[in-house]
């Protein structure tokens, strides 16, 4: 029971920030655990791809077969899966109505992913594991979910702009991933530096990107000017 504590706990903390941050038009308790059952449900098929993905890189060796499982295992695999949940499942729902609603649903299938995968961390390393986790690999999944939120959340309701902006909902979580991971899978003991680094940075843009859809929301009174903000710096997204 402890164990499913400290791998669930962060998740929990994380998805309640999100759906409180929605402050202008919360989205029904039914779509959020729709989300997360979506996410937690895709570990099946992460872990069948990502087994055939790591065959042609297992004669690798030193930084190119960190490289091979940062992005192309871990990232490109977990990151594409996401992808196509969201946009299946969750892109046509009438519920998806406001630009924000794009980082609630990423975030939260993000977050159904991140718990899964911690529960399986935790049975197998422990306590010490969850606890680093839930400082690092955990808000780095939801990261990675609110990225791709964001600009699938823009796509939605910029369709002049749609093509361009759903590649980038794909490509830069893709692109986060494998950095993230290429750091910790390298064992270069300096990089720790960058890592550490490269977290705040992740935050600091997630925050950014938060604070930026949620003033923009359609349900916002002050929506005329801030959308029209919005639209003037769309082309600097």
């Amino acid at each position: 029971m402890d164990i499913l504590l400290i791998s669930l706990a962060p998740v929990a903390i994380i998805a309640g920030y999100i759906w409180f941050r929605d402050k202008y038009e919360r989205e029904p308790f039914r779509m959020l655990f729709f989300s997360l059952l979506a996410g937690a449900l895709i570990v099946v098929p992460v872990i069948f791809a990502e087994n055939l993905i790591s065959i042609p890189g297992e004669g690798l060796e030193g930084i190119p077969a960190a490289a091979w499982k940062a992005f192309a295992v871990a990232g490109f695999t977990e990151e594409v899966f996401k992808y196509l949940a969201l946009f299946l499942l969750i892109w046509k729902s009438r519920e998806f109505n406001d630009k924000y609603d794009g980082i609630v649903y990423g975030t939260f299938l993000s977050l159904g992913f991140a718990g899964v995968e911690n529960i399986l961390y935790v049975f197998s390393e422990g306590y010490s594991t969850g606890l680093v986790r839930a400082f690092t690999a955990v808000p780095a999944h939801a990261i990675f979910g609110i990225t791709m939120g964001f600009y699938l959340g823009l796509a939605k309701f910029y369709p002049r702009k749609r093509r361009a902006l759903q590649w980038r909902a794909l490509l830069i979580p893709i692109l986060l991933h494998g950095i993230y991971d290429f750091i910790l899978m390298t064992g270069i003991e300096w990089l720790w530096i960058v890592f550490f680094a490269f977290l705040v940075f992740l935050y600091i843009s997630a925050f950014r990107r938060l604070k930026r859809l949620s003033d923009a929301s359609y349900f916002n009174t002050d929506y005329d000017l801030l959308n029209s903000k919005l639209s003037n710096n769309d082309q600097n997204t």
